[in-house]
């Protein structure tokens, strides 16, 4: 089975400008994400690969799962692990082709139709969302909000990263939903110390986790 991580880091340096994309991966890393996703939307695709590669680096480095946002070219270039596709990127099918099967192909999905769509084309997880209102994403839809995560983490069979406004405040609610991991930007990226902010994302998800383990619920 694939190795899918708890806790999705996004790199973001739009939102914020103090941290490199390399920076924020390995404060992330540091502070317990077990996946760093690169996501930058414009730029020269050689500039994209530049970073991709050094993010890859370090990922390799540390046994962290890299995977890059929309861009299946800078992907294959960087030799990243994955890709995560929104519904209107490269076709999940087609990208399964270029990458192998040993790749992790993450899905954008906003309904449970969405959902459905992903898991019928072979996506290895879903990143569903958003969950509740965000702004680290301009043509984000409506938030789905907790009742519509409980119903796709209930009838899709894929591990379901939820993303969309989630922070230390909400998480657990958000994983009591039936979420397997969660995805952020802002909570860490954009916070003064984005290695402590991701550690204490981190103890809630382990916290959670163990219980459900001595629930016997795994």
């Amino acid at each position: 089975m694939k190795q899918i991580g708890r806790l999705h880091i996004l790199t973001d340096v739009l939102l914020q400008s103090r941290f490199s994309h390399r920076k924020l991966a390995e404060l992330a890393v540091a502070g317990g994400a077990d996946t760093i996703q690169f996501r930058q939307k414009t730029g020269a695709t050689k500039e994209l690969i530049h970073r991709a590669r050094q993010i890859q680096t370090l990922c390799r480095r540390t046994g962290v799962p890299f995977i890059v946002n929309d861009r299946i070219d800078v992907a294959l270039a960087a030799q990243a692990d994955g890709v995560h596709l929104g519904q209107e990127d490269f076709p999940i099918p087609l990208a399964r082709r270029l990458l192998g099967t040993k790749a992790v192909i993450g899905g954008s999905a906003g309904t449970l139709e969405e959902a459905r769509k992903c898991f019928l084309e072979g996506a290895d997880y879903i990143g569903f969302g958003p969950v509740y209102p965000t702004t680290s994403k301009e043509d984000a839809a409506p938030a789905g909000g907790l009742d519509l995560l409980e119903q796709v983490a209930t009838e899709i069979p894929l591990p379901i990263i939820a993303i969309g406004g989630i922070t230390a405040e909400n998480v657990l609610r958000v994983l009591r939903a039936g979420a397997y991991g969660i995805a952020v930007i802002s909570a860490v990226c954009c916070q003064k110390d984005p290695q402590t902010a991701a550690e204490a994302l981190r103890r809630l998800l382990e916290a959670k986790i163990n219980f459900q383990i001595s629930r016997g619920r795994g």
